[in-house]
This record gives structure tokens, C-alpha cells and sequence, in this order.
């Protein structure tokens, strides 16, 4: 099965797809003239600036509401995963050095594509019977090319993205990961620990959204923190191999590197799609997944929100992503033929000992616990878009999801433990179930460019003073004329169809 998997793996993630991919990612940085890079200061300034000093942000999540902090938290909490610590590593692993170039280069290209994803997730937001705001890339999707430009493919793209995000789910999570480095640090078994793993992730979701939102709020800036240090301690100390790892991550990015040791050799095609799979998967941007929570946020203009999701990625693959990649590089045993969390483990047990073991496995249990539950806000909002028209079936199935939900990764870590796979069947199955979400909603954000540029000019005319104000310009496709009609004209009916049915179980 594993060299089925890394075949179709290959196949997918082939040179075609991979072109495509930077060809969105270089048309949106090149038309939004660099943006993240030339105004990275502005940035950083009214993302996490925001938290700090007199002009500090209230950040609470209240009234069924969640704050645009709660909504990053949660998205981070997504982003920064196992991705980082296994996912990096198995790049690694497969492409040498070479791939955390590709890696980092698909990042800045990311920072502005999530900025435009999260800001047209927010544009084309919902708002409940209860004035919550919800969103994502489904609903993104068929309002901004279905209602917004009257091309009813919309409505294809979106149902084809959210069919291609609920077999992502089938893929599972993070439990195998940290199943395999707690196996590895401490010697539990993989199976006893995703069972106990799923009780208390169906503890954290139980409440929902806000729950979440109060969970990753307080811990994800612990544990970004936390392996921020950690992995700079780890660099401090083998300073000597960083002139080495520098020059082998950009010669390898277009030669490739040799066999070495237990490293099966990389061609340069295999170097592009190592890094290029892994800073997707980990960052998320062009996955379409952080619009889900993004869109839930209560902002007052829908770029603030998207200056947070070129945060996430700086975050997630430029400092995160970037520290684990070099602590395998610098430590020398990233060929040695280990994989996954397994030879991340092994790096900071070369420098720090058991003390290095035991901090991987804390951080692995954090990130995963964050990116799982960051999950299952994705894919409540997105069974909400599915079944939007059978109300009933909708709400029974998100009472159910609960329950559902942790139900891949027993499946998945089981599987893979009792066959004895290792790291790399799990992040071929991984890459291949993002293929199509992937290309949906890149293939969709090129469709809607002219709307994004839009919203991104108006924010810099309002809160940069670099062009000048259209006063008739909507903030939010709420705004505009009939939308809201037709919303709850959509809401009145769903009701309508909610009390026949209870009106008919009532009997």
C-alpha cells in the first residue's frame, strides 16, 4: 500500500499541479505589488501590534460572537500543527534541504494568498438568526461567483470544494503524529492514546465555536512561544552547521541532493513538491480552510482580517516551519532514514537529551490538540453549507458531528500501527486528500481577483490614505442591495421546514 500511495502522491503533486499553484501565488503577489513583503512593518503593526500598548484590542469572545483575535487563534491553532514538527521533518526527509527553500518561497507567495482568501471569506460572510457571523470558502465561493457575478459554476466549484474538504476529513488529523512521537518519547501505544485523544477533543468542540476560540486564545501563544525558544536554543548550539545548512538549502533547492546515509537521494522535481506539499499543508494557504473561522470573526472591515491571515503564514512557515526544518539540518540527522515526528525527536534529543524528548512530545500533544479542534469549526461551517437546504438533516448531523468527528484518526493511527507504516504513508495520504481542495479554491480566488483588488484598494484609500475613497463602496456584500432580503428569505424558509418537522415528531 505505501508505494501505491507514494505513486498516486507523485502523480497528483506532478509538475503540472505545482505549476499551476505558483502561477496563482505569483499572479496575486505581483498584481498586489509585493504587498506582504514591501508593507510587512504595517502589518505586523495592526496584527499582533494591536495586542499590545494604549491602542490594545479588546480580544474577548462574547455573545456568541467570537473577536477577531479569538477567530486568529483559532486559525493559528489550525496552522500551527503537526504539520511543523512532522510534516517539515518528512519534507526533509524526502527532498533534503533543498525542499525548505520551495518551502519558504511558497510562503511568501501564501502570505498574500491567505490575505485574499480570509478577506473575501469575511466580504462574503452570513449572519444567523442570532447576528453571528459565520463564513467560508464554500459560501465565499457561490456568492461571490454565483449571486455577486451571475456565473452559476459558482455553485459547482462550491459543492466540488466542500465534497473535496469532507474527504480531506476522511484523511484524518494530528492524532497519528503525536501518536508516533508519544510512542517514540515515552513509549505509549499509539491506539490506547488516540482513544483517550478522542474523549478529550470531543471535550474541547463539545460547546462549539467559542469554547474553541477560549481554548486556542489562551494556549496557542503559549505554545508558539514555548517552541519559538526551543528551536533557537537548538540553532545557538550547533552554529557551526549553519553555514553548511544555508548553502545545501539553496544549492539543493535546483540540483537536488545525492544518496547520503540512510537519504534515498532527491531529484529536483521531488525537492519542489517535498516543500512546496508541506508549507501548504502546514500554513494552509490555498486550502481554502481558515475562511471558516476568519469569516466568523466580528470585524469592521474585511482586510483587517485578511492582514491576519498573512500573519498566520509568516508565523506558521517562517519562523515555526523554518525552526523545526533547521533543527533536523543543523543537527545532521535528517539522513539518517528517519521521518515524521520521530526524526524531529531525534534532533533536539542529539542537543538537549531526554530533556529535548520530553519537549517535543509536550509540544506535539499542544499543536495537535489546536490544529484538531481548529478542524472541527472548519467542518461544522462546512456541513452547514452541504445540507443548507435540508435544515433538519443539517442540524441533526452537526449534533452528531461531535461524535463523528474523531472517528478518521481512530481509523487512520489503528491502521497505520497495526501494518507498521511509517511517517511517510500518513503524509502521502495527507497530501493526496488536499489535491482537490487545493485546486478549487485557488482555481476559484482567480476568478474572484477582480473583487478581491477591489476591497484591498478601498482598505488602503480608508486606512492607508493611498487612493481615494469610493463613499459608495459596500465594506461587506451584506450591504449590498437585496442581499440581506434574500438571506433571510433563505432563513425564513429553513425555519419554516424546521417547525413542520418538529410539528410532525411532536405527533
Amino acid at each position: 500500500m505505501a508505494e501505491v500511495l507514494n505513486t498516486i502522491d507523485g502523480f497528483l503533486w506532478g509538475m503540472p499541479f505545482i505549476i499551476f499553484v505558483l502561477v496563482i501565488g505569483l499572479y496575486y503577489t505581483i498584481r498586489g505589488k509585493f504587498f506582504p513583503i514591501t508593507h510587512f512593518g504595517y502589518i505586523m503593526k495592526n496584527t499582533i501590534g494591536t495586542m499590545f500598548g494604549k491602542n490594545k484590542q479588546k480580544q474577548e469572545v462574547a455573545e456568541g460572537r467570537i473577536s477577531s483575535f479569538a477567530a486568529v487563534a483559532i486559525a493559528i491553532g489550525g496552522t500551527v500543527g503537526m504539520g511543523n514538527i512532522g510534516g517539515v521533518a518528512t519534507a526533509v526527509a524526502t527532498g533534503g534541504p533543498g525542499a525548505v527553500f520551495w518551502m519558504i518561497l511558497w510562503a511568501f507567495f501564501g502570505m498574500m494568498i491567505k490575505m485574499v482568501e480570509v478577506t473575501l471569506g469575511c466580504y462574503y460572510r452570513n449572519i444567523d438568526d442570532d447576528g453571528a457571523y459565520y463564513g467560508g470558502s464554500t459560501f465565499m465561493i457561490e456568492k461571490g461567483i454565483d449571486w455577486d457575478r451571475g456565473k452559476h459554476y459558482g455553485v459547482v466549484l462550491a459543492m466540488g470544494f466542500s465534497i473535496a474538504l469532507f474527504i480531506s476529513w476522511l484523511a484524518g488529523s494530528q492524532a497519528y503524529t503525536i501518536s508516533e512521537a508519544l510512542n517514540v518519547s515515552f513509549g505509549i501505544n499509539p491506539i490506547a492514546f488516540v482513544l483517550v485523544y478522542s474523549v478529550f477533543i470531543f471535550y474541547v468542540t463539545y460547546k462549539g465555536t467559542t469554547r474553541i476560540g477560549n481554548f486556542a486564545s489562551k494556549i496557542v501563544p503559549f505554545m508558539c512561544f514555548a517552541f519559538i525558544v526551543g528551536g533557537v536554543l537548538m540553532i545557538i548550539v550547533n552554529y557551526k552547521s549553519i553555514p553548511w545548512v544555508i548553502y545545501h538549502i539553496f544549492r539543493d533547492a535546483f540540483t537536488g541532493t545525492a544518496a547520503a546515509g540512510g537519504f534515498a537521494g532527491a531529484g529536483v522535481s521531488v525537492v519542489i513538491r517535498s516543500g512546496i506539499a508541506r508549507s501548504m499543508n502546514s500554513n494552509e494557504a490555498g486550502q481554502g480552510t481558515s475562511p471558516f473561522v476568519h469569516g466568523s470573526a466580528d470585524v469592521d472591515h474585511p482586510m483587517k482580517q485578511g492582514l491576519w491571515g498573512a500573519f498566520e503564514v509568516f508565523i506558521d512557515t517562517i519562523i515555526v516551519c523554518n525552526i523545526t526544518a533547521w533543527a533536523v539540518l543543523c543537527t545532521g540527522e535528517w539522513n539518517k532514514g528517519m521521518a515524521g515526528a520521530t526524526l524531529t525527536i531525534a534532533a533536539y534529543k542529539a542537543t538537549f537529551g531526554e530533556a529535548g524528548v520530553i519537549f517535543i512530545g509536550i509540544m506535539c500533544i499542544l499543536f495537535g490538540v489546536t490544529t484538531t479542534s481548529a478542524w472541527y469549526s472548519y467542518d461544522i461551517v462546512n456541513i452547514r453549507y452541504m445540507l443548507r437546504n435540508h435544515p433538519v438533516a443539517r442540524d441533526g448531523l452537526v449534533k452528531a458531528w461531535k461524535f463523528l468527528f474523531p472517528l478518521p484518526n481512530i481509523i487512520i493511527v489503528t491502521t497505520l500501527t497495526l501494518h507498521n507504516y511509517d511517517a511517510t504513508v500518513f503524509w502521502a495520504i495527507t497530501d493526496i486528500s488536499l489535491v482537490l481542495p487545493i485546486f478549487f479554491n485557488l482555481f476559484s480566488l482567480f476568478v474572484m481577483r477582480n473583487k478581491f483588488f477591489e476591497i484591498f484598494n478601498d482598505y488602503k484609500a480608508r486606512y492607508m490614505g493611498i487612493g481615494t475613497v469610493n463613499p459608495d463602496f459596500k465594506v461587506f456584500y451584506e450591504d449590498e442591495p437585496g442581499v440581506m432580503e434574500r438571506e433571510k428569505a433563505i432563513n425564513v424558509k429553513h425555519q419554516e421546514e424546521i417547525a413542520e418537522h418538529k410539528h410532525h415528531s411532536d405527533k
